[in-house]
């Protein structure tokens, strides 16, 4: 749970999970979105993956990233137990 919290602690990386709740995308086409470099994204997306917010699956020569909603349907779960 902690990698999540760290990973999501981030601005560009929330950004990141918001263009892909939009639709899934390669590293290149997520990068175009931002003014950092491609090496800097590519690290948020690391993280992401550590933290199991987002999947990648190879496609030919490309990457394709999805959000992994699984992961946000139990944090959202462990925060509403924690009212209870």
């Amino acid at each position: 749970m902690n990698k999540i919290f760290k990973a999501l602690n981030d601005a560009t990386r929330r950004d990141i999970l918001e263009l892909l709740k939009k639709r899934d995308m390669t590293a290149g086409e997520i990068a175009e979105e931002f003014s950092i470099s491609k090496p800097s994204i590519s690290h948020h997306l690391d993280k992401l993956k550590q933290a199991d917010l987002v999947m990648a699956e190879k496609q030919g020569q490309f990457v394709l990233y999805s959000i992994n909603t699984t992961v946000l349907e139990d944090v959202l779960k462990w925060f509403i137990n924690l009212n209870k």
